[in-house]
C-alpha cells in the first residue's frame, strides 16, 4: 500500500491566513512557530516548511497590508526549532538568486548538524528587479538565467558538502562555472544526511525540469485529481534522463483542509473561511494584480471590468507576476458569466488553493485516493490559522490515515531523508 507523506507550511504573510479570526496569533513570536512545529511532530509529519520574503510587497506604491507584520528569516527560526523538536524535518525557503553558495551551504550544513539530519532547502529563484534593489549586487537575473544559476548553485553547494569525507577529513574545493568561481576549504563537516534535502517549488516547464534534475521534493499546486495526475506523470517521466528513479523525487502539492463534524458543516465552514480570506478589499487587490490597473472605483459585488489588462503594469510589486494577464482575465470572465458571479465571487472561485473539505472520514478517504491514484506522493498542508490551524487535522484525520495503513504511526528513522524514503547521496569527493 502506497504510503503518504505529510508536511506543514507555516501560514505566513499571505491571503490564506484569516487575520480577523480571534484565534489568530503573531507571525513573528517564537511561540507561534513552536506550536505549529510541535503539532506537526505530534502528527508524525515529515517536515515543517517556512516561506521567504526578501522585500515588503507594494500595491500602487503602498506597502501591502498583509506584509506589515514582517517576515523573519527562515534558517534562524529553524535553528531555534531544532532545539524543541526531535524528529520533524525543518525546511527553509532560501533564494538562489540573491545568495552565494559558500555561505548558504554553510548555514544549511549547520542546521543539519544541529538537528541531527533534519535540514531541507526549498530552492526558489527571482527575476524581480524590485526585490534585487534590497541587495548590494543591486541587479537581478533575466528570467531565462534564473534556473541556470539555481542549478549551478545547487551543484556547487553539493560539491562543498562533499569536500569533507564521511569520516571527517577536509579537502580543498574548487568550482569554476558560468555564475560562480570559488575555491578554498569548507568549514563545516559533511552534514549528517550527506546533503540536506532539496525542495523545489514551481509548476513551469523550467521548474519541472529543474526539479527532475536536482530536487528531492517538488512543492506544487494543482486543483483537481486529473490535473494532479497529469503533473505527476509529466514530472516523473523526466527523471530517467537524469539517471533517476520515480521514487527519487516526491511530489507534494500544497493544500488546505477544512473539517466539520459532517460534510455539510465542513462545506459551510469552508465557505465562511473563503469569505474571510477574500474580503471586498482583497477582491479588488486580487483583480488589480491581474488587470494591472487601478480598479478601486469598482464595486466588489459588481461585474468584472470590461477593459483589458495592462500587461506592462508595475502597480503591484514584489509578488509573482501573472504570466499571461489576458488569458487569466478571459478565464475569469468565462467563469463569471457562466455563474453570474460578482468580482468577489469570481476571485473566491478562481484563487482557492486545492482543498479537501468534509468530515474527518471524508478528508482521510480523499487524501488516500489522491495518493493511490498517483496524483501526489503526499501533501504540504497550508492551514488558515496561526498557529493552531493544524490541530484538528492532527487530532481527527491523522489517526484515520494511520488506521487505513497509509501513514506512519511512529517515526522509523531520525533524519528527514529517512522520513521521505530517500537514500543518502553517495559521497562524491
Amino acid at each position: 500500500m502506497k504510503q503518504m507523506h505529510l508536511a506543514a507550511h507555516f501560514p505566513g504573510v499571505n491571503s490564506t491566513t484569516v487575520w480577523t479570526d480571534p484565534r489568530s496569533r503573531s507571525q513573528i513570536d517564537f511561540a507561534s512557530f513552536e506550536h505549529l512545529a510541535r503539532t506537526a511532530e505530534r502528527g508524525k509529519f515529515d517536515f515543517f516548511f517556512l516561506a521567504e520574503g526578501l522585500r515588503l510587497r507594494e500595491h500602487d506604491g503602498r506597502i501591502h497590508d498583509l506584509d506589515v507584520v514582517g517576515r523573519p528569516e527562515s534558517l534562524t527560526v529553524l535553528n531555534a526549532l531544532a532545539a524543541v523538536t526531535e524528529r520533524l524535518g525543518l525546511a527553509a525557503t532560501v533564494n538562489a538568486t540573491f545568495n552565494e553558495p559558500y555561505e548558504l551551504a554553510r548555514r544549511l550544513a549547520t542546521l543539519d548538524h544541529l538537528s541531527a539530519g533534519r535540514a531541507a532547502w526549498n530552492v526558489v529563484t527571482s527575476s524581480d528587479a524590485f526585490t534585487g534593489e534590497n541587495f548590494r549586487r543591486g541587479g537581478f537575473l533575466d528570467r531565462a538565467d534564473r534556473y541556470t544559476r539555481a542549478a549551478e548553485f545547487v551543484s556547487t553547494a553539493r560539491k562543498l558538502w562533499d569536500s569533507w569525507t564521511p569520516d571527517g577529513i577536509s579537502r580543498p574545493f574548487q568550482h569554476s562555472g558560468q555564475h560562480f568561481e570559488i575555491s578554498g576549504e569548507f568549514t563545516v563537516p559533511r552534514p549528517p544526511q550527506g546533503h540536506p534535502v532539496v525542495i523545489q517549488a514551481g509548476d513551469s516547464d523550467e521548474g519541472r525540469e529543474f526539479a527532475a534534475s536536482a530536487a528531492d521534493v517538488i512543492f506544487t499546486r494543482h486543483g483537481t485529481l486529473d490535473a494532479g495526475r497529469a503533473f505527476y506523470a509529466d514530472v516523473k517521466a523526466r527523471l530517467a534522463k537524469y539517471g533517476r528513479q520515480p521514487g527519487d523525487l516526491k511530489i507534494m502539492p500544497g493544500v488546505t483542509v477544512v473539517i466539520g463534524d459532517t460534510d455539510a458543516e465542513a462545506r459551510e465552514n469552508a465557505a465562511e473561511i473563503r469569505r474571510q480570506q477574500v474580503s471586498p478589499q482583497n477582491a479588488i487587490l486580487a483583480l488589480e494584480q491581474v488587470w494591472g490597473r487601478d480598479l478601486s472605483s469598482y464595486d466588489p459585488d459588481g461585474p468584472l471590468p470590461a477593459i483589458d489588462p495592462d500587461p506592462g503594469s508595475s502597480l503591484v510589486q514584489g509578488r509573482v507576476r501573472v504570466a499571461d494577464p489576458a488569458a487569466v482575465a478571459a478565464r475569469w470572465r468565462e467563469l463569471s458569466e457562466a455563474g453570474g458571479l460578482s468580482i468577489r465571487q469570481t476571485v473566491i472561485e478562481s484563487t482557492a488553493r486545492q482543498s479537501f473539505i468534509g468530515s474527518p472520514e471524508t478528508v482521510a478517504a480523499e487524501l488516500e485516493k489522491s495518493v493511490a491514484a498517483d496524483a501526489a506522493d503526499g501533501f504540504i498542508l497550508v492551514p488558515h490559522l496561526t498557529p493552531g490551524g493544524l490541530d484538528d487535522f492532527v487530532d481527527r484525520v491523522v489517526p484515520l490515515l494511520q488506521e487505513r495503513g497509509v501513514f506512519r504511526s511512529e517515526y522509523t528513522g531520525s533524519t528527514l531523508r529517512s522520513h521521505l524514503g530517500l537514500a543518502e547521496p553517495v559521497w562524491n569527493g
